[in-house]
Formats: C-alpha cells, sequence, structure tokens
C-alpha cells in the first residue's frame, strides 16, 4: 500500500470514530416546556491512533481541537415532552506519523460538520409549564432521539485530509433515565448509519461504512440543583470503511470512561468540566479528552 493511502487510512479512523466518543449524562432528564439553552464549549483531544498491524505505518499521534456553538429549546409533542437543538463546530489540529520510514505531518483548520438532534421523552416526562413541572414527582424516564450530521464541514475530495465528512449521517438512539433519590441512572442504545462520501481521495471516488453501534452509561449524584458530579463509559462497535469496491476496511471496537461536573453559575448560567479517556482500543482513536462548556438557560412561565 502507498504511503498516502496508508495515512489516509489513519486520518480517516480519526474522523470517523469523533462522534462515536461522545459521552453526554442527562440527556433524558426531565425538562419543563418553554426551556432555551445557548451553549459553548471548547475541548481538546490527545492521544494515539490504533492500526491494523498488518498496515506498514506506526506511532501515529494527534491533536485536535474543536470549539462548539449550540442552541436548543423544548416543547410539547403529543403530550410529550420534546428536545430540538442544533451545534455548530470549528476543529483545528494536527497529526503526525511513520509511513514506511518517511514521517507525515498534517494540520487544518476550520468548519466541521454541523448537527441538529430532535429527543422526545416517551414515558415519565409529559409536557408541562414550569410550575406545573416543579409539583411533579420525578419518574423513571423513556427517551427517543434522532441525530443528523450534516456534510457542511470544510471538504476537498483533492486532499488527504478532511474536517468534514462530505457525507450523512444520522443515529436514532433509545435511552433510559432512573431516578433514585439524589442519584440518576442512565443507559442508552443506538447506532451511527452513514451515507456515502462520493468525492473522497484523491477525486470521484465513493467511500461507505458500515453501521457503528454504540452504548452509553452514566451514574450521577446531585448535590443541589445544577450542582451534579457524573461518571461516564461508553463503548463502540462495527463501522468498517469500504473505499470504491476494494476490501473492507477493520471495524472499530472501543471502550472509554469519564467523569462530569456540572457547577452553577448565578440563576441562569452553569458550566461543566468533563475529562475522558480510553480504556481499550482494538482499532481507532485512543484519545485523552478535556472539554469545558458554559451553558445559558431561560425558563418562560
Amino acid at each position: 500500500m502507498k504511503p498516502t493511502r496508508v495515512f489516509v487510512a489513519a486520518m480517516c479512523l480519526i474522523a470517523a470514530s469523533a462522534s462515536a466518543q461522545e459521552m453526554e449524562p442527562k440527556s433524558y432528564a426531565a425538562s419543563p416546556v418553554g426551556a432555551t439553552f445557548v451553549i459553548g464549549s471548547v475541548a481538546r483531544s490527545t492521544g494515539s491512533v490504533m492500526m491494523d498491524p498488518t498496515l506498514p505505518v506506526r506511532d501515529v499521534e494527534a491533536t485536535i481541537n474543536a470549539s462548539v456553538l449550540g442552541v436548543g429549546t423544548t416543547f410539547g409533542m403529543f403530550g410529550k415532552l420534546a428536545l430540538v437543538s442544533a451545534a455548530v463546530p470549528y476543529s483545528w489540529g494536527e497529526a503526525t506519523g511513520q509511513v514506511q520510514e518517511e514521517t507525515r505531518r498534517v494540520t487544518r483548520s476550520g468548519l466541521a460538520d454541523a448537527r441538529v438532534k430532535l429527543s422526545v421523552n416517551l414515558r415519565g416526562n409529559n409536557a408541562a409549564r414550569v410550575r406545573e413541572f416543579m409539583k411533579t414527582p420525578r419518574r423513571t424516564i423513556v427517551g427517543a432521539s434522532l441525530a443528523v450530521n450534516m456534510p457542511t464541514g470544510q471538504y476537498d475530495g483533492t486532499k488527504l485530509i478532511n474536517l468534514g465528512n462530505n457525507r450523512w449521517a444520522i443515529k436514532p438512539e433509545m435511552g433510559i433515565a432512573v431516578p433514585r433519590g439524589r442519584w440518576d441512572i442512565d443507559a442508552y442504545a443506538g447506532v451511527w448509519l452513514f451515507g456515502t462520501n462520493d468525492n473522497f481521495f484523491p477525486g470521484g471516488r465513493t467511500r461507505n461504512q458500515d453501521p457503528l453501534f454504540t452504548l452509553q452509561g452514566h451514574v450521577s449524584y446531585t448535590i443541589k440543583p445544577r450542582l451534579w458530579v457524573a461518571v461516564n463509559s461508553t463503548w463502540y462497535s462495527g463501522g468498517a470503511p469500504q473505499v470504491s469496491g476494494q476490501a473492507p476496511g477493520d471495524r472499530f471496537e472501543n471502550t472509554r470512561v469519564g467523569a462530569t461536573l456540572s457547577i452553577p453559575a448565578g440563576r441562569t448560567q452553569s458550566f461543566k468540566i468533563a475529562v475522558s479517556d480510553g480504556v481499550t482500543a482494538r482499532t481507532g482513536t485512543d484519545f485523552k479528552t478535556i472539554a469545558v462548556g458554559w451553558q445559558w438557560l431561560h425558563v418562560r412561565p
């Protein structure tokens, strides 16, 4: 395999596994209708890329930075609580590696693929204004969501590395959130389904990818409203890529753990600090990640 093609394979692993590494506690938490939020966050991921040992590439390391701006609002849908959100990321970073004794290095910066998401709490959280919501006891919530990644990121089919994926991707997911006093236990199961990139390097080639299955688990403890801490875990498997009819690449199989701390700042703002690290990495990225986020929240009476 040519050095450029080998390094492309390594960079595809970084892009393809990024979404699967997400760990977001309280995704299906109880909320009132009329809550609007704005979020901003910055994250830094550093680590290695685990390659197939039969390929002539080694010591692939990457540093990826990302900032995200997002908005969302809750509303009633057929009597159930629903949430719609949108986020636009900006990324910059670099990757290096040894390909047949030759050092390769790339840097990129620009917009990455935007995302919209719709989630509905199917059971345990009916649509209610804030006054009624405050009187409702906490119950087990069963929810569902659909996330859509849009091909809005920076992309050029003649370049080896891109920040966008030049394809659509959707993720249906089911989740359950179980409250126990100050404790909350969350579990989610989903699958990423990928569209076709019809302009893959060096241009004009097609790239497809198998479904990527994901599981998340979270245990959180609330000290007081909006002040809570959580331990998080995720596992994902699948997602073998194939380019223009060639033999499929290796599938991903990774496990990650992490922790999140939420700190209130006044009546309408809060901050989050999240860290995560890889436990096992068969193929894909083995990153350490730290993220800091800010949220502004307004609830209509």
